[in-house]
């Protein structure tokens, strides 16, 4: 039976960013969603919290204040008032807006936690789905409670937080849905110099709408001050060591947490790894293959079928697709919403959206027969998903404007016009059917209105206890080179690769990595470096 497009708003992957780093460097806000591109587009978002619930035992554990700089403590000190909601707990932490300056101005995170199920509590186990600019309080119970195992439930306090500017915790805020709309759906003309100054134009005016919008809080959305935020979030909690869970992007925050704070590395499971010492350029030319690779296998998958649009070779499929994603460019398909058209950027963030899981290929299976018959309809309520836009025009969650921050803040593709011209003809030579979408990056943060904050010089985390790093063979988002070289770059990284489709790999492959993710989590015993799954 055909999936509907009320089937795909309940199904689909909630903002499924796709390239990102997973980030894409991309002229379109594209991100790496890792485990939030698989939850549901129509979850239900965990609202304010409300009647006080009582204390257990975990929260009467002493803060981890030991090492503490004065300027510090009251952060680390404080102590979390924990409140019901939604059948969990809610709660705010407290941490400084600008790390170099922790006596100015307080940030409030938001945090929430399902309490451990069994009797012999490990600890705290902190979540992040990726992004940059998902929400962790969403995906503690749109993702994590589905994916992670029984006595890894029982034996944990599971911790969602949204980071600084996402979703609850203080989001950049810039611009109103019908913009958005214009800004996602825009197909730039990069073949000329003015083409190039007014896509830069527009990202210009977008950043000055968040600083007007969000204030100093925008220069201050790095991942490295993320990752000191979760310092703080380990001591309140209670926990001498950081046990933490990312995926995708989450996996950049939790190596730099690491490269931070080695000696409080506790089990640090990073799944989807991408490679932080990664240029802009680089990190969207490896996604741009591995979003061919993973369209590819999906082609070829359709076309063993019976009742697959593309015909003739793997080749011709694949040459069948780029010509629907030109003409759209071009020339806009029509869809069943008379107001909204299917240009060439909608149509590839339907598409990119649908490579995330093989679950969802029959999905693009019938986007792609449509748009061959002249009808954008269902690329366009792919492209909704992923980009999380509500039937209103409203946009559900502030996803794409904290990625365009985040990514602003932390490296910045070269923004002359020569430079992306070089990296747009090298794209696209390695990604011939998608690799246009990944190219002229730069255009994004060439005006943004407060300074690069940059990374950190190594990640090598000398002294921290073994990390686990994920790969999956062909996974579209972060490809699995980037977790073979994570894996390496960190000097306890343990390697563990899933031989398979799809983005990341715990809870949605195979018992094999579940296995030897649960049983790390639980003992803290890694499996074997380079096992494969």
């Amino acid at each position: 039976m055909p999936l509907t497009r009320r089937d795909l708003r309940r199904a689909m992957p909630t903002s499924p960013q796709v390239p990102d780093q997973g980030r894409a460097r991309s002229h379109r806000p594209h991100r790496v969603w890792s485990a939030v591109a698989m939850a549901a587009v129509g979850a239900l978002a965990l609202a304010g919290c409300t009647s006080p619930k009582h204390q257990s035992e975990r929260d009467e554990r002493p803060s981890i204040t030991h090492d503490v700089p004065t300027e510090l403590a009251r952060f680390y000190e404080q102590q979390v008032e924990w409140t019901a909601c939604d059948g969990l707990e809610c709660a705010t932490v407290e941490v400084p807006l600008d790390w170099d300056d922790p006596e100015g101005d307080v940030i409030e995170l938001a945090v929430n936690r399902s309490t451990a199920t069994g009797s012999d509590v490990l600890g705290s186990l902190l979540i992040n789905p990726g992004g940059p600019g998902g929400s962790g309080v969403d995906a503690l119970t749109t993702v994590v409670l589905d994916r992670a195992g029984k006595d890894v439930i029982e034996s944990y306090d599971i911790v969602g937080f949204d980071p600084r500017g996402v979703s609850r915790s203080q989001p950049i805020t810039c611009v109103d849905g019908a913009q958005m709309d214009e800004i996602v759906s825009a197909d730039p003309d990069y073949s000329t110099e003015a083409g190039v100054e007014a896509a830069e134009q527009v990202f210009g005016a977008v950043g000055q709408a968040c600083l007007e919008n969000t204030g100093a809080l925008l220069e201050h959305v790095d991942t490295v001050s993320a990752a000191r935020d979760m310092d703080v979030l380990r001591a309140v909690l209670g926990d001498e060591k950081l046990t933490y869970l990312g995926y995708s992007y989450g996996t950049q925050l939790g190596a730099t947490y690491a490269a931070l704070y080695p000696e409080k590395v506790g089990r640090l499971v990073l799944d989807g790894a991408l490679d932080p010492t990664l240029t802009a350029d680089e990190l969207a030319k490896g996604q741009a293959i591995g979003f061919e690779s993973a369209l590819r296998a999906y082609v070829e998958d359709c076309q063993s079928g019976a009742d697959c649009p593309l015909t003739g070779s793997v080749d011709d499929g694949m040459a069948q697709v780029k010509k629907i994603l030109d003409r759209a460019r071009r020339s806009p398909l029509p869809t069943d919403d008379p107001d909204r058209q299917l240009t060439g950027s909608l149509a590839f963030s339907g598409m990119a959206v649908s490579l995330y899981a093989p679950d969802w290929w029959p999905a693009l299976t019938q986007g792609l027969r449509g748009a061959l018959r002249n009808d954008g309809s269902m690329l366009l309520t792919l492209s909704d998903a992923y980009y999380e836009r509500e039937s209103d025009g409203t946009y559900a969650s502030n996803s794409t404007e904290a990625f365009w921050a985040i990514n602003c803040a932390d490296d910045r593709s070269p923004s002359d016009l020569g430079t992306m011209q070089a990296s747009a003809e090298d794209i696209q030579a390695a990604a011939p059917t998608i690799g246009y979408y990944f190219s002229y990056g730069g255009v994004v943060c060439a005006q943004w209105p407060v300074p690069e904050a940059g990374g950190l010089d190594s990640y090598a985390a000398e002294g921290a206890a073994p990390i686990l790093v994920i790969g999956t063979t062909n996974d579209p988002a972060t490809p699995y080179a980037w977790a073979e070289s994570l894996s390496e770059l960190l000097s306890s990284g343990v390697l563990l690769t899933y031989e398979g489709e799809g983005h990341t790999a715990y809870g949605r492959s195979n018992e094999c990595v579940d296995d030897a993710v649960d049983t790390y989590l639980l003992t803290g015993e890694a499996p074997a470096d380079g096992t494969r799954c």
